[in-house]
C-alpha cells in the first residue's frame, strides 16, 4: 500500500508540472494482463491483471512520453511500473491511428508466492508494442495495445496487453492537428459612399480581416494591404480609434482558445503600432475565443474562417470636385 501511495503521489506531482509546462498533456486509467513466461515460476506462468494510471507528455505532434503503474487485481501477485516512448503513425485525420511503443518494463513481484527462489523479485526489461488510438472526442482518447518484455536482468520473453482510457487536456490538436489551409488574401477594403448636400462628403469604412494558421498568432505578410490601409487611414484621421477582436476555431480547451483569440488580437496591434507606427493607445484589443463563428467548425475551411482578427473603422471626408 506504501507503494501505491508513493506512485499516485509521483503521477500527481508529474501532473502538475505537465500542466504548467504545456497544454498537450493526458491523464488516463488502465486495465491491463500480463504473462510472464519464463522460469521465474515455480508451476506453471506467472501472471496479473492490473489496474492503473498513467500520465502522458506530447514532445511532439506524434510523439509521447508517458509513466504508467499498474496495481494487481487477480491471478500472481505482482505489479507493473513503466517509462515508454509513445509513437504514433499513419495518416492523423483517420478513426483510427496506429502506434508503437519502446521503454523500459519494472515488475515488482515481492508479495508473489510463485517465483523460483534466486530470482529477481523486481526486474527490469525492455518494452516494445503495437496499438492503435481513436480519439472518441475533443478530450477523450482510448487506445488498445499488446506489448512484449525481455532482456536486461530476466530470463525469457514476457507478454501482455493494456487497455487505456485518456483525458487529454490543453492543446488536443498536438495530438491530432487539423490540416493547415493555405491563407487566402482577403478581399480589399469595402469603400461605401453616402450621398450629402454640396460640398459632398462621403462616409469611408475600411474592413480588418486577418486569418491565422492553426494554433499560430502570427500574422501573415500576406495581409499587408490590409494593414497598410488601415494605418494610412488612421495616420489622416487622428480621432480615428480601432477596436481589434480576435477569434479561433473551437478545437481546443475553452480557456486555451480565449487566450489564443487575446493573442492573435494583441499581434495585429503590435503590427500596426511597431510597423506602421500608430500609437498603441489608439488600438484596443479583445479576445472571444471560439465563441462568435462564422462558419461551421464542421469542416476544415469553415475553421480557417472562424481563425481571424476583425476590426472596422469609417470616417468622412470631403470629395474632391
Amino acid at each position: 500500500m506504501r507503494r501505491i501511495k508513493s506512485v499516485i503521489g509521483a503521477l500527481a506531482i508529474i501532473a502538475s508540472g505537465a500542466a504548467a509546462a504545456s497544454d498537450s498533456w493526458y491523464l488516463g486509467g488502465t486495465l491491463g494482463h500480463y504473462d510472464l513466461d519464463s522460469e521465474r515460476a515455480i508451476e506453471g506462468d506467472i501472471e496479473g491483471s492490473q489496474v492503473g494510471l498513467q500520465i502522458g507528455k506530447y514532445l511532439t505532434d506524434n510523439v509521447a512520453l508517458e509513466l504508467g503503474y499498474g496495481n494487481n487485481i487477480g491471478h500472481d501477485d505482482f505489479n507493473v511500473l513503466t517509462l515508454t516512448s509513445v509513437i504514433f503513425m499513419g495518416d492523423d485525420s483517420a478513426d483510427w491511428r496506429p502506434y508503437a511503443l519502446l521503454g523500459l518494463n519494472q515488475y515488482d513481484l515481492d508479495d508473489s508466492s510463485n517465483l523460483v527462489a534466486g530470482h529477481n523479485r523486481n526486474s527490469n526489461q525492455v518494452l516494445f508494442g503495437l496499438g492503435v488510438s481513436n480519439m472518441m472526442t475533443d478530450s477523450l482518447q482510448f487506445r488498445a495495445d499488446v506489448r512484449g518484455m525481455g532482456g536486461m536482468n530476466e530470463d525469457g520473453e514476457d507478454l501482455g496487453f493494456q487497455l487505456s482510457l485518456n483525458h487529454v487536456f490543453g492543446h488536443k490538436a498536438a495530438y491530432s492537428p487539423a490540416p493547415v489551409t493555405a491563407a487566402v488574401p482577403a478581399p480589399a477594403p469595402v469603400v461605401q459612399e453616402a450621398p450629402e448636400e454640396a460640398p459632398e462628403v462621403r462616409t469611408i469604412t475600411i474592413r480588418l480581416n486577418v486569418e491565422f494558421e492553426f494554433n499560430k498568432d502570427t500574422v501573415l505578410a500576406v495581409y499587408g494591404d490590409q494593414l497598410e490601409a488601415i494605418a494610412a487611414a488612421m495616420s489622416v484621421h487622428e480621432d480615428i480609434e480601432l477596436v481589434l477582436e480576435g477569434h479561433t476555431d473551437s478545437r481546443g480547451a475553452d480557456s486555451y482558445n480565449a487566450d489564443l483569440s487575446t493573442r492573435r488580437a494583441a499581434a495585429v496591434k503590435q503590427k500596426l503600432s511597431a510597423d506602421y507606427g500608430i500609437a498603441s493607445n489608439r488600438i484596443s484589443s479583445v479576445g472571444y475565443g471560439e465563441s462568435r463563428p462564422v462558419a461551421s467548425n464542421e469542416t476544415d475551411e469553415g475553421r480557417a474562417r472562424n481563425r481571424r482578427v476583425v476590426g472596422e473603422m469609417s470616417f468622412s471626408e470631403v470629395a474632391p470636385d
